[in-house]
């Protein structure tokens, strides 16, 4: 926008507007910068999130201006992140949760020459309904053996000719095409996020949720644990402390001979025992 203009497109105005109103509305404005994103995977994400998420595709300078005169704490440092071509996302959502959620829903895509394959890349044995040409030369060179069969190039056998991690070329790239193969998952990640005047970094907002289940899970376990050793009673320790209590007594019962129904046998036994090392003893030391 230049310093003495008077007048804006209309749409640049309705933005300006909509970008002063929405983060009144909601409680948590999160930012994703599209450099690595793909228009298609957004197509599904704003089917899938309306209602919980406002997606907005912004131009950088009208939103800096519009966040400029907001008035919300921490906004300033949020437009800052504000680069080039992004998306908000504005929210009731906990940025944590929403990430997870963005996590969910990776699509596949094709793929394009540099990407780095998500998969091994796998070309099935099947007629490919291409027909003879100059495509028989992009699959000699990625080591696809074809034969021509009725008019159409048929691929022979089932073929990798790219490992998980790989980098598929040009030509590879376009031959999956051709295929209908798409082999780059694609997600979307949340580059920072604004909730209560604190900014949230990507990195802060990557949750491994197997972990932190498994965590939990182990801590939940150590208290058990601890709270059995020191014999403080809940809902979830009850039967253990009492069968270590009743334990424990039976074994001192036992030790000191104390007779009950429970130990008399124990005792009895123990007693017998004794008994006949004391006798076995007695016998070694008699005279001849």
């Amino acid at each position: 926008m230049h310093e003495n203009r008077t007048t804006y497109p209309k749409k640049k105005v309705q933005m300006y507007q909509h970008l002063q109103e929405l983060p009144k509305k909601y409680s948590v404005l999160a930012l994703v910068r599209l450099e690595k994103v793909r228009g298609t995977q957004l197509l599904p994400l704003r089917k899938k999130l309306q209602g919980e998420v406002e997606i907005v595709s912004i131009k950088d300078k009208v939103a800096k201006l519009a966040f400029a005169k907001v008035g919300i704490t921490g906004i300033d440092k949020l437009s800052e992140k504000v680069k080039g071509q992004c998306v908000l996302m504005f929210t009731n959502m906990s940025p944590f949760k929403l990430n997870v959620l963005l996590g969910k829903n990776k699509v596949m895509l094709f793929a394009r020459g540099g990407d780095i394959a998500s998969t091994d890349v796998v070309i099935p044995p099947k007629n490919t309904g291409i027909a003879p040409g100059p495509m028989l030369t992009d699959f000699k060179e990625n080591g696809i053996a074809t034969k021509i069969d009725q008019g159409t190039i048929w691929i022979m056998k089932e073929t990798v000719p790219v490992k998980k991690g790989g980098q598929i070329s040009e030509k590879l790239a376009g031959l999956l095409s051709k295929l209908n193969i798409k082999t780059i998952e694609a997600g979307i990640v949340l580059n920072a996020a604004l909730e209560k005047g604190i900014v949230y970094q990507q990195e802060e907002m990557i949750i491994d949720v197997e972990k932190f289940r498994n965590d939990l899970a182990q801590a939940h376990q150590q208290a058990i644990s601890l709270s059995i050793e020191a014999a403080y009673i809940t809902a979830d320790n009850i039967e253990q402390i009492l069968s270590k209590a009743a334990q424990s007594a039976h074994s001192v019962s036992t030790e000191t001979g104390y007779l009950t129904k429970d130990t008399k046998e124990q005792v009895l036994q123990k007693a017998h025992g004794q008994a006949q090392s004391v006798a076995s003893k007695a016998k070694d030391y008699s005279p001849a």
